[in-house]
């Protein structure tokens, strides 16, 4: 068995690497051979890494909502794979195992108990990544103990503008830096925020996630 991860891709090195990490790592325990792709903006991408596969492979995508990108590109993507041979997982998210981590990022960041919360997301014009942050933002509310607010950077929902509140605390629901977390930071300081926490990056709860998303691939693949 193999994994192979996807990830959306970024034009900063940085953010590419953390997904490399975070593959090696999870490869690591597994015991597995370990991949990493890219859905854009970065090589290899998943078109070509799946269409390079030669024996049985997982997809685990290092998404964090359904949208576009995971019902459309990377179906389409993995179609081009030799038949029978790739399983595709779903989105990471939402999940407690990225809340617990969430948790960590807050607390690291310098966020104090009771102390209100922002989640800020990425975005998605599709209605089922709405719902997926929606989630998310509840499993985040349910394990920092207290209430917390959604944003988005893009798509739907609220701007950080409209939402923060002079003294939030900001928990940045990304996977790694780039683009939206530079924005992220930026819009959430002008607003007030008092503390942004850190990308979840290769935190080991996440990898701790692409692990067990890999395990139940393989078992569904090895009963097909």
């Amino acid at each position: 068995m193999r994994l192979l991860t996807v990830a959306h891709g970024t034009r900063t090195t940085a953010g590419n690497l953390v997904a490399a990490e975070i593959t090696a790592l999870a490869g690591e325990r597994l015991g597995w051979p370990a991949a990493t792709s890219y859905v854009e903006l970065c090589a290899p991408l998943l078109t070509d890494a799946a269409a390079a596969v030669t024996e049985p492979t997982v997809v685990v995508p290092m998404l964090l909502s359904t949208g576009y990108h995971l019902r459309q590109d990377l179906p389409r993507a993995v179609a081009a794979a030799p038949p029978g041979l790739v399983r595709l997982g779903s989105s990471l998210g939402p999940s407690p195992l990225l809340a617990a981590a969430q948790v960590e990022r807050l607390r690291a960041a310098g966020a104090t108990p009771g102390q209100a919360v922002v989640m800020v997301a990425a975005g998605s014009s599709d209605p089922l990544a709405t719902a997926d942050l929606e989630g998310a933002a509840t499993l985040l509310a349910r394990a920092w103990g207290g209430p917390v607010r959604l944003a988005t950077l893009s798509g739907r929902g609220e701007r950080l503008a409209r939402v923060v509140r002079a003294g939030d605390a900001v928990s940045t629901y990304l996977m790694a830096t780039g683009h939206f977390h530079r924005t992220a930071r930026h819009d959430a300081l002008a607003a007030g925020a008092s503390v942004v926490a850190d990308v979840l990056g290769p935190h080991p709860l996440v990898v701790d996630l692409v692990v067990a998303r890999a395990r139940a691939l393989a078992s569904s693949l090895a009963l097909a």
